[in-house]
C-alpha cells in the first residue's frame, strides 16, 4: 500500500501508534524498534512534500502527524520548507505548532538556513513567529553579517 496525498480522516496521532513488534507487555521496546515499510514510505513522502512546498502536507499535520517530525538528519518539516524557500508552507507549519528554533543534526536553525539561501519571505515569517536569531551555529545573525545582508542585520537588531 502506498501513501496517498490525502491523509485518512481518522488518522491516529503518532503517540497512539501500535507498540513495536519487539515491545514488551508494557509497550517498552528496544533502542530502535522496527517501523513497517508503509510508515517509512509515508515519512519519506512527507519530507518530500516539505521540500517541494506542497501544501498537501498540512492535512497530515492536522490529522496527527507531529508538526516537528524529524528525519534521520534531524531536519524538521519546517527546516526543509524554510531552506527551500516555501513561505506559505512555513506559515502553515508555524500555525500548526512547528518549533521555529528546532536545530537539525548539524546545529542549524530554520531561520539561519533561510538567511543563507536568501529567502526573504521565509526569514520574515520565521522572525515574525518569534524565531531566535541566535539559535544554532552559525546562527541567523552571524549568517546575515557573513553574507553582508544589512537588511537582515537591521531586522534582527530591531528585536534586541
Amino acid at each position: 500500500m502506498s501513501p496517498s496525498t490525502t491523509p485518512p480522516a481518522a488518522a491516529a496521532p503518532a503517540s497512539a501508534a501500535a507498540p513495536a513488534a519487539n515491545a514488551d507487555a508494557n509497550g517498552a521496546s528496544g533502542p530502535h524498534p522496527a517501523l513497517p515499510p508503509e510508515a517509512l514510505d509515508l515519512a519519506a513522502k512527507l519530507f518530500d512534500l516539505a521540500r517541494a512546498g506542497d501544501a498537501s502536507l498540512l492535512p497530515y499535520v492536522d490529522a496527527g502527524i507531529p508538526a516537528n517530525l524529524t528525519n534521520s538528519a534531524g531536519d524538521t518539516l519546517l527546516m526543509l520548507a524554510a531552506y527551500h524557500g516555501h513561505v506559505e508552507l512555513v506559515r502553515g507549519l508555524l500555525a500548526r505548532g512547528a518549533d521555529p528554533d528546532a536545530v537539525n543534526g548539524k546545529g542549524q536553525a530554520p531561520i539561519a538556513g533561510a538567511v543563507f539561501k536568501g529567502h526573504e519571505g521565509v526569514v520574515r515569517a520565521l522572525f515574525d513567529a518569534g524565531a531566535d536569531v541566535t539559535a544554532g551555529h552559525p546562527n541567523a545573525r552571524d549568517c546575515a553579517v557573513m553574507f553582508r545582508r544589512e537588511d537582515y542585520v537591521q531586522l534582527f537588531a530591531s528585536r534586541s
